[in-house]
């Protein structure tokens, strides 16, 4: 009797070790004895004791924070760049019979990639188009973990350092532009002032009496800032002509 009850109770104790319970988001990859079961789960999961052996599968989204990875840009800047990628396990069976550990290859492939996508654009293209960038390297991962039942949804680049003194040229040569579009919009306003004024010469110029209106207008505008100044304007020709007319 007292040898029926242990066995029954070794058999219960094996029974409970060999029942897993899994989340929704999680799968169970079965091998009994070496061999590959159908996937399994979620919810109840029952094993055979010393026969089976399970690997728990995680289906969320993983946030991998790719390290600061140091590279040369294709205009030979040094750069420090780190970045972080979101990929998630899309085939859980792939995911364990054909990488060792799908989290760490990954994460170090995505190192490797990001040191040879900088190595491809300079630094402006680099510093700009940050979109661009990540899309590029996002696309090289997806390439590479598919055949690990790995799906790479999103990579974005989160820092770029660079060199103290190329921080100084780049400051000097974003002043340098700013003076220069400021030099020709000064130059793009004198022109069309001048253009304006050519065009008020000529409409003046066709009316003598538009020219006394504005003559009278200026007086105007001088006497209302409590001035005693009055002006009379005088041809540029007239000096000389009457200099010549008194000399014959």
């Amino acid at each position: 009797m007292i040898w029926a009850t242990a066995v029954a109770a070794l058999l219960l104790a094996g029974a409970l070790t060999g029942v897993r319970v899994l989340r929704e988001y999680e799968r169970a990859v079965v091998f009994r004895l070496g061999r590959l079961l159908p996937l399994r789960g979620p919810g109840l999961v029952v094993l055979v004791p010393l026969a089976d052996r399970m690997v728990r599968v995680d289906l969320r989204t993983i946030a991998l924070t790719i390290p600061p990875q140091e590279a040369i840009t294709r205009d030979n800047v040094p750069v420090r760049v780190n970045a972080v990628a979101y990929f998630k396990v899309v085939d859980p069976v792939r995911s364990v019979n054909e990488v060792e550990n799908h989290a760490v290859a990954t994460s170090q492939l995505a190192q490797t990639s990001l040191r040879s996508v900088l190595g491809r654009h300079d630094l402006d293209a680099l510093l700009a188009e940050r979109d661009r960038l990540g899309e590029s390297l996002q696309k090289v991962l997806d390439e590479q973990t598919e055949p690990w039942g790995v799906k790479v949804d999103l990579v974005e680049i989160k820092d770029v350092e660079i060199p103290e003194a190329m921080q100084r040229a780049i400051a000097r040569q974003a002043e340098a532009e700013r003076e220069r579009r400021a030099k020709v919009i000064n130059a793009e306003g004198e022109v069309q002032a001048a253009q304006n004024l050519r065009d008020a010469a000529r409409i003046l110029s066709a009316d003598p009496a538009a020219i006394q209106l504005r003559y009278l207008q200026t007086l105007l505008e001088l006497g209302g800032e409590g001035r005693s100044t009055i002006v009379y304007p005088v041809p540029i020709d007239l000096p000389a002509s009457t200099f010549l007319r008194g000399s014959s």
